[in-house]
């Protein structure tokens, strides 16, 4: 199935592709065209939404939008046709498009690429050999290899739930949405021996939950024929009071994120400790920092130095920094700090990561930090920027919230919670004195973290914070 179809007349019919490996649905967000505008290869049309990023989808010819299939706000399949375009003076087969299911051929039978080959926004192109796995009763003959969009970033971001991508055997990963790949996870059930029975061969809840049940014995000859059980009416369909309740479909990144947390709150076993701390002199220097000349233009805030100060902790206490491999049996040092910052935007919770953090100095950590909390707040967070964090800072005291117990971010050690900073009485120099304190909670994963590594790195961050000269010191 590729992304595009043409008709005699010229007229050419795109469809919704996979924009990350394995997703079998996305929600069209908003159309850029409409019925009459001219379209030129390469112009964005629209912007779709999957599982957990939102992403622009290029038109990759040229011509005149005659239809467009489904509203603004319609989650559509993949390789549901999703507009059409009448392409003046079209002659010859369309050049191949990005694979929905990548097939097999060999190196002598693949064409050579002509022209362009249309890509989505911030994505490349990468070429498969790989072969569609048969659907019960048909056999899917070898064919040419097609270029296929290359998402790894958004399938990076659902390995937690998703599992992996292609086998090293060339198999074509089986198509399954996020809960049912879990679910199998979770039965030890390998999707490829998995017979679909959803449609487009999409794996559904039943195909796994038959894989595991028993074989059905053969029933008993009947001997004497009972009576005709009496037909049960349909069950009526459930009302509810619409002026007194409003109902919102779960989708897109509220649903995944969902999925995610109940993936992990079920799978790490989570423990919080909590520190309260006098930041008062931390304040003080983010006051000082925000007149020197080499922050100037710079995002500088609590956040900022409460970063700085958990990049320290990590590096005097480098274990905590690690992953748990399920498969493996192993746990994963991290020897690189992608440090998480837990954003709340008009999609829904995200959580990209500033890369190498560890690595960065103070105004290039409060640059990075800035351009991250901007871009989420704009709706514009790409996938790659979502997947490989490590440890997670949530600020649940921008929202006047003294404190609470975060839910790990799936595949991390460790996430960090910032309290409100507020001026309360505290015994300063033998002493009770406004001070301003806050309160942090740390949560862990304790497969990974115990509880006194775990208590070293709180312990160590409430330290650089109520004595800030220790970023140089332990730096």
């Amino acid at each position: 199935m590729t992304t595009m179809t043409e008709n005699a007349s010229g007229l050419r019919e795109f469809k919704m592709p996979d924009v990350g490996e394995g997703l079998t649905e996305a929600e069209i967000l908003k159309w850029y065209v409409k019925t009459g505008d001219r379209v030129t290869d390469g112009q964005v049309v629209c912007e779709v939404e999957t599982a957990k990023a939102a992403v622009e989808l290029p038109i990759p010819y040229d011509g005149v939008v005659r239809e467009l299939r489904f509203p603004e706000g319609t989650t559509v399949d993949v390789g549901q046709v999703i507009i059409a375009v009448e392409v003046a003076g079209a002659a010859g087969p369309p050049a191949r498009e990005a694979a929905v299911a990548p097939v097999e051929a060999s190196a002598a039978e693949k064409p050579k690429s002509e022209g362009r080959t249309p890509v989505l926004v911030g994505y490349g192109v990468a070429e498969s050999s790989t072969k569609r796995r048969a659907r019960k009763g048909t056999e899917v003959p070898a064919q040419a290899a097609e270029p296929v969009y290359a998402a790894s970033a958004i399938q990076a971001i659902q390995g937690e739930l998703n599992g992996h991508g292609h086998s090293a055997s060339g198999t074509a990963r089986p198509l399954a949405k996020p809960p049912v790949r879990k679910l199998a996870k979770d039965l030890g059930v390998d999707l490829a021996t998995i017979v679909p029975s959803g449609p487009d061969g999409i794996i559904t809840r039943d195909d796994v939950h038959a894989a595991v049940a028993p074989a059905p014995t053969a029933p008993e000859p009947v001997v004497q024929q009972t009576p005709a059980a009496p037909v049960q009416a349909a069950a009526p369909v459930p009302s509810y009071d619409t002026a007194r309740e409003t109902r919102i479909p779960v989708k897109g990144v509220r649903k995944a994120t969902a999925a995610a947390m109940v993936g992990s709150a079920f799978t790490a076993p989570h423990v919080t400790e909590f520190v309260t701390v006098d930041v008062t002199r931390t304040m003080k220097l983010v006051e000082e920092l925000k007149q020197d000349k080499e922050m100037q233009g710079l995002r500088v805030n609590p956040l900022l130095l409460i970063a700085k100060a958990l990049l320290v902790a990590i590096k005097r206490n480098p274990d905590v920094n690690a992953s748990w491999d399920e498969a493996a049996q192993e746990i994963v040092l991290k020897h690189y700090v992608n440090l998480g910052i837990a954003a709340a935007t008009p999609r829904g919770l995200l959580v990209p990561n500033i890369k190498d953090a560890h690595s960065k100095t103070l105004p290039q950590l409060a640059q990075s930090l800035g351009e991250l909390v901007s871009t989420a707040r704009e709706g514009k967070t790409s996938p790659a920027a979502m997947q490989g964090g490590t440890v997670t800072i949530t600020n649940v005291g921008v929202f006047g919230v003294d404190t609470g117990t975060p839910i790990l971010n799936p595949g991390e050690s460790a996430i960090l919670a910032v309290g409100a900073i507020k001026l309360q009485p505290w015994v300063h120099k033998g002493k009770v004195k406004p001070r301003q304190v806050t309160t942090l909670a740390l949560s862990f994963d304790h497969r990974l973290v115990d509880g006194e590594l775990g208590s070293k790195v709180l312990a160590d961050v409430a330290a650089v914070l109520e004595q800030p000269k220790r970023l140089i010191t332990w730096s």
